[in-house]
């Protein structure tokens, strides 16, 4: 069958909505429709943002192709989606002004995607079928399993095919294991990993001299008992007299009803959860506990979006708080610029979720492309490396001890929009974020125990 998408919205008025493409099909039969589609779909995007940028010249070469292996399907599909939106944006900046330039011309970056469903195996096979049609450029991160999963088929193809070798690149797989004892020379995260997300968080819970019990709850898979055991050791350094009243792990995205865990949450007499859940499993979580009556704290890592602030409504004023790289109300001129134009782009609500991280990926991956001088996944790598990037006031820079990317983090609590601080809402919610802690890349940094097997020559 094929995998379908849809992207939504306008690229300043210059584009019309795009209807549902089909952009991989394993039927000859309509490989020449596919072709033609996604051609015409290519050329609009291109064009599109070209006439909003004005560039000089426009990228003429073969696309340069990233593999999107992504649940975009199930239960998940909703995270899946968002990054495809973030990563179609930042490749359409690069191609409006001029793609990236080689020493044969200008080439355009395209976004292919692959459906992993939401399982490791899948995610697999998505790899196997971006290998087997010529793509040297991987990208996944939502889920650390599956992005585990992936690091090891990789060094495994790597060096048994040197001809065709891959690079992974990972936005949201923050399981610390991935840069530190499974750190490897093909893969680069540019998110912070767990334990970078926890401190920015602790340092506001350290700060809550009025907590006294805490209830951490999350995924059961390597992700959500790595945010677990993080919370306890942070806790004990930062905060001791706080009692962890409970533990939990559930199956992830695969509960329909939370109110069970909602209830003992609101039984334990915990004054906050702390929880890694992300995706309908965050969702799905907050808007039980309010309505079981929950009036506690929820320290998130992921509670900013995509249907979290709605559930609470105003239960959630004040009582929700996240960590990310960037929020739409970071107090800069640029920072406001940049989210207008994403949203002018998307200008649905449903589709209001934007990830200054994948956009920095995509700008590293450019410039790394440009000064390697060729689409090698190794010469890329070497590059990557020494990657600099930065866009809107953000920037970071890529640790070649580890391949994690060093950046700024922040941590915003939920406010009611127009209130001080909060100029624009989630998702058309009414609810947004206001920014009560930044850390500076070197005061988000920690260190790291990866002993990397490095390519000979490298």
């Amino acid at each position: 069958m094929p995998v379908t998408g849809r992207l939504h919205g306008r690229c300043g008025d210059c584009i019309p909505d795009i209807p549902e493409i089909v952009l991989h099909s394993t039927s000859l039969l309509f490989r020449p429709v596919r072709r033609a589609l996604a051609a015409l779909a290519l050329a609009a995007l291109v064009t599109g943002a070209a006439q909003a940028q004005a560039p000089a010249t426009a990228p003429a070469g073969a696309p340069i192709r990233i593999a999107l292996i992504e649940a975009l399907s199930g239960p998940l599909a909703n995270t899946g989606e968002a990054v495809y939106r973030n990563l179609v944006w930042a490749t359409e900046r690069v191609n409006a002004r001029g793609g990236v330039r080689l020493p044969d011309g200008r080439r355009p970056l395209i976004i292919d995607r692959f459906d992993s469903k939401g399982q490791t195996e899948e995610a697999l096979s998505g790899l196997r079928s971006a290998v087997d049609k010529d793509i040297r450029i991987v990208a996944q991160g939502n889920s650390s399993a599956a992005a585990a999963g992936l690091v090891d088929a990789i060094n495994k193809h790597n060096e048994r095919d040197p001809a065709r070798q891959v690079l992974f690149l990972n936005y949201s797989a923050v399981d610390p294991i991935l840069t530190n004892e499974k750190c490897s020379y093909w893969h680069f995260r540019f998110d912070a990993h767990a334990n970078m997300r926890m401190s920015a968080l602790m340092s506001v819970i350290a700060d809550d001299k009025a907590l006294r019990s805490i209830y951490l709850i999350g995924q059961d898979y390597s992700f959500g008992q790595a945010v677990l055991r993080e919370a306890r050791t942070q806790l004990g350094q930062h905060r001791p007299d706080v009692k962890i009243v409970a533990e939990e792990l559930h199956p992830m995205a695969r509960v329909k009803d939370f109110a069970p865990y909602a209830m003992k949450i609101k039984a334990s007499g915990a004054q906050a959860v702390l929880t890694g859940n992300w995706g309908n499993d965050l969702t799905l979580l907050v808007k039980a506990a309010r309505e079981v009556g929950f009036d506690g704290m929820f320290y998130t890592f992921y509670g900013n979006a995509l249907g979290a602030p709605a559930a609470l409504g105003d239960a959630g004023i004040g009582k929700v708080v996240a960590v990310a790289d960037w929020f739409p109300n970071v107090p800069t001129a640029e920072s406001e610029a940049f989210y207008q134009s994403f949203r002018q782009r998307f200008p649905n609500p449903a589709d209001d979720y934007v990830h200054m991280r994948m956009q920095l990926l995509v700008e590293a991956l450019a410039q790394a492309i440009e000064r390697a001088g060729q689409v090698d996944a190794a010469a890329i790598a070497a590059q990557l490396e020494k990657a600099q990037v930065d866009l809107a006031g953000q920037g970071g820079r890529m640790r070649a001890a580890d391949h994690q990317f060093q950046q700024t983090l922040a941590v915003a609590v939920m406010d009611r929009q127009g209130a001080p601080g909060v100029k624009f809402d989630v998702e058309g919610s009414g609810y947004g974020f206001r920014v009560i802690r930044q850390l500076t890349p070197q005061q988000a940094e920690q260190p790291t125990t990866c002993q990397m097997r490095r390519p000979e020559g490298r």
